[in-house]
């Protein structure tokens, strides 16, 4: 059984644009309680912003973040993968490029967000099942 990319992302994605300021972005993030927020221009992705890139990228360098453009410490390019990828296959392209997002696009549309506290959620929620299931299994029951 194949688990794909658009039952595990998280559908209601938090976005700014470029040009907005770093502080405009750490006050959407704080509200939001979310770690990143995907960067769009025109309604395209175009990078991502975390909450490391703002350590890194602002405060490390004292740069004020009321004057620091989003443009300026967003990372690129962006990692997209589509809803219709298998699960395992995302979490390989994850690994393999050191990332803790992948942006879901369809036809260059951002329309998810996978995280790897998705892909937690969902191993949980299948240990639950699969558990779930095999209670009801006649082989696992203890005859009497």
């Amino acid at each position: 059984m194949a688990l794909f990319v658009e039952e595990v992302m998280t559908k209601n994605v938090i976005t700014i644009e470029p040009s907005k300021p770093v502080k405009r972005a750490a006050e959407l993030m704080d509200k939001h309680d979310i770690g990143c927020l995907i960067v769009v221009e025109e309604g395209k992705p175009i990078g991502i912003v975390t909450e490391r890139d703002m350590l890194k990228r602002v405060l490390l360098q004292f740069r004020d973040p009321r004057i620091t453009r989003v443009s300026d410490i967003m990372s690129t390019p962006l990692m997209v993968s589509t809803p219709e990828t298998d699960l395992r296959e995302a979490v390989r392209l994850m690994n393999e490029r050191r990332i803790k997002k992948l942006v879901v696009v369809e036809d260059n549309v951002l329309i998810g967000l996978l995280s790897i506290t998705d892909v937690v959620r969902s191993l949980a929620f299948l240990e639950h099942t699969i558990t779930s299931l095999c209670s009801r299994c006649r082989w696992n029951q203890t005859s009497k």
